[in-house]
């Protein structure tokens, strides 16, 4: 007497159950075609430049994109990375460490820091040379980025350059250790939020950079449109400069030239000759 509800209770669920495999492969071709509309849509987008946003020679949306393929390497390399380690480089990592330290000395030494203070209202002070030097180390950042393993290496020690300069300048400013301590965290915490920050504004239009440099650089108190316009279009034009720069070079010299923070013709792109090495890279 159970036997016909229970083979329509059966038959019930099998209809369910095949109900929902039809819906749910049915949803699966929809999200499929979505998904290859909206990749279509990014494509068709990434191939138009956007005019009215950013200036167009000023655009740094294909120079930031790796010239460079991954590296192979082995199977022992990946493990000793893996474990915190660095594995063999291009080059020895001596000259690399070498050229680390003299870029970094390029992004203190070759800076006009008076100017930037001048222009964009910045008192004299330890935190304003601080953020003026960490723009400049961002971009070397990106740059060599772009180099493979060899210039992410070399990253490592640009950093640990800055960081060292940091504390000794702190020093001979007689800041006490407990408050240089606590300096040098702050610090710590500004200078990776603005590695993001900057980093968006880079990929993003003029909007963004502005407002990048407006909370890292000027400390959301910038009241001239002017500054910002000025810096937006100092940064522009300085990765497009050193995206030309050949990575070679860089990572056996370390010699970065920055361009003027104000020049008459500020699209143009000046061709810095190629520095000379020898054999040590030296």
């Amino acid at each position: 007497m159970y036997r016909r509800p229970l083979q329509s209770a059966v038959r019930q669920l099998l209809n369910a159950s095949a109900s929902r495999a039809v819906l749910g492969k049915a949803i699966e071709q929809d999200v499929c075609k979505s998904r290859a509309l909206v990749a279509c849509r990014i494509t068709a987008d990434a191939g138009v430049p956007n005019h009215s946003q950013r200036r167009a020679l000023h655009s740094t949306r294909e120079v930031l994109t790796p010239q460079t393929t991954d590296e192979e390497v082995g199977a022992f390399t990946k493990l000793i990375e893996a474990m915190g380690f660095t594995g063999p480089l291009k080059y020895n990592k001596w000259k690399i460490k070498i050229a680390a330290v003299r870029m970094y000395t390029c992004c203190v030494e070759k800076i006009n820091y008076d100017e930037f203070f001048e222009k964009c209202s910045l008192p004299d002070t330890l935190n304003s040379w601080f953020l003026v030097a960490q723009l400049h180390v961002w971009m070397c950042l990106v740059r060599m980025r772009q180099e493979g393993r060899a210039g992410k290496y070399m990253c490592r020690y640009i950093v640990h350059s800055m960081w060292e300069d940091v504390e000794q300048k702190s020093k001979i400013m007689g800041i006490d250790a407990i408050q240089r301590k606590e300096s040098m965290k702050v610090m710590t915490e500004t200078f990776y939020a603005a590695l993001f920050g900057y980093d968006e504004g880079i990929l993003s239009d003029d909007c963004v950079l502005a407002a990048a440099l407006w909370r890292n650089m000027f400390n959301r108190q910038c009241e001239d449109s002017r500054q910002l316009e000025l810096m937006v279009e100092y940064v522009r034009k300085q990765m497009q400069f050193i995206d030309a720069l050949d990575g070679e070079d860089l990572l056996l010299t370390g010699e970065v030239k920055w361009r003027p923070l104000v020049e008459e013709n500020a699209q143009s792109i000046l061709k810095v000759p190629s520095p000379t090495y020898n054999d040590a890279g030296l």
